[in-house]
């Protein structure tokens, strides 16, 4: 029977660390573990990768391999020495190891347990996160508002996402099974203000251009909301920069109300005044000019 050289299996010397030897297994088990790589003979690459981790991940175990492992084979072997390479008792199926691991730790069937288990199994939930990937979902506030489904690329995979209505900055969106390895792909929430509007807590912020003589003299102007455009009603005499309240028309809250909107007013001139309206503006800076 060959000697199984555990070491050259997961690729480190044989003064390798405790944390080399975890760090390679977990490399190699991620990329041949039959969950993921269903490739001829991937599955028994796995058990040697397995195999060898059982013996160099434990020290009493190495030191028994490293002390009598060349021994096995050599003709000369007659079973570890009374007291010392009795092991059974792990999880594993006896099945899953080599004649080599048999012999050398003198098992006689009392391995228990079966399969090698899935990754989770294997690597606990340190390396269940591993398989999850992250990416970045840009969504504009009306997107993000109204919910509903976008259609991503990832990679070569096209994949509809369902967006809750009202998700909010920095809050995840899972899709199962689509990270690497059979993990999950969770989706980071990032808001893009538009030009019109921009989110702040719970309430809008939008700009309206109102056009000076209802800035002077009161009127309605159209505002764009969440829920599409209304009609604002200007009061008498507004400066620019003055903000105007929409109640209720910010961002859905879990109690089921909702933030303000606020209209901040840009009192603007026409930049291509026709001839009446140039007319009618000379009169009023002459009545300024009168004024003093």
């Amino acid at each position: 029977m060959a000697y199984k050289d555990y070491y050259k299996i997961l690729g480190v010397s044989k003064n390798a660390s405790e944390e080399e030897i975890k760090k390679a297994f977990k490399r190699l088990a991620r990329k041949y573990h039959p969950d993921v790589n269903k490739e001829p003979g991937a599955e028994e690459r796995f058990k040697e990768i397995n195999e060898a981790y059982t013996v160099l991940s434990d020290p009493e175990k190495r030191r028994f391999y490293d002390t009598y492992g060349s021994a096995v084979g050599s003709g000369q072997w007659q079973g570890p020495p009374p007291g010392q390479g009795d092991f059974g008792g792990f999880v594993g199926n006896i099945g899953d190891f080599s004649e080599f691991f048999q012999q050398l730790f003198g098992f006689g069937g009392r391995a228990r347990g079966s399969g090698f288990g899935s990754l989770g199994d294997l690597f606990g939930a340190e390396v269940r996160r591993g398989a999850d990937l992250e990416a970045e979902l840009p969504l504009t506030l009306e997107e993000a508002y109204r919910g509903g489904e976008k259609t991503i690329a990832v990679g070569p995979e096209r994949l509809v996402v369902r967006i809750p209505p009202g998700v909010r900055e920095g809050q995840r969106i899972r899709l199962a099974g689509k990270g690497r390895g059979g993990g999950d792909l969770y989706l980071v929430v990032r808001l893009h203000p538009g030009p019109q509007m921009r989110l702040e807590g719970d309430d809008i912020y939008t700009t309206v251009d109102v056009p000076a003589p209802i800035a002077v003299v009161g009127g309605k102007v159209r505002v764009q909301t969440l829920d599409g455009p209304v009609e604002l009603t200007i009061p008498k005499r507004t400066q620019s920069g003055r903000k105007l309240r929409l109640v209720g028309k910010g961002w859905p809250r879990k109690d089921g109300t909702r933030g303000d909107q606020y209209a901040e007013v840009r009192v603007v001139i026409p930049t291509h005044p026709s001839p009446e309206e140039e007319r009618l503006y000379a009169q009023l800076a002459e009545l300024v000019r009168a004024r003093g």
